[in-house]
């Protein structure tokens, strides 16, 4: 067990990923609430788009942060494994609906290209260790 100044370090954490993963649960169904209820200010367009966005590294965070039991983990860096891919799969996911159904930019498609190469550079090797 990790302790600190302030105590067990993995209740902290595990505090704080609770925290950032409500806050990204809230930012990815409605950014304007938040923004309002933080900032007093009414969400444009683009920071509802950019407000989910941060939802989804918000909650990959929380789940990097996680108090995991070693004994369960396959490994001490499945938690940031689990977080980049989870990251990277809601960006890939998000970019392509934003593409589809709001609008692009030029960089939006090679953004969705890297994240999806990002997805399946992490999912192949660990497919092959788990055969």
């Amino acid at each position: 067990m990790v302790k600190n100044w302030f105590g067990d370090l993995s209740k902290i954490l595990g505090f704080a990923a609770l925290v950032e993963a409500g806050t990204a649960v809230l930012l990815l169904i409605d950014p304007s609430i938040l923004i309002l209820w933080l900032l007093g200010l009414d969400a444009s367009a683009m920071g509802i788009l950019l407000g989910r966005f941060f939802g989804c590294a918000l909650l990959a965070l929380g789940l990097a942060c996680w108090p995991a039991q070693q004994a369960s983990s396959p490994s001490p860096a499945w938690p940031a494994f689990c977080a980049m891919l989870l990251y990277n799969t809601l960006a890939a996911l998000y970019l392509a609906y934003l593409g589809v159904f709001v609008s692009s930019g030029w960089l939006l498609w090679p953004a969705f290209t890297l994240h999806i190469l990002i997805v399946l550079l992490l999912v192949f090797p660990w497919r092959t260790e788990q055969h």
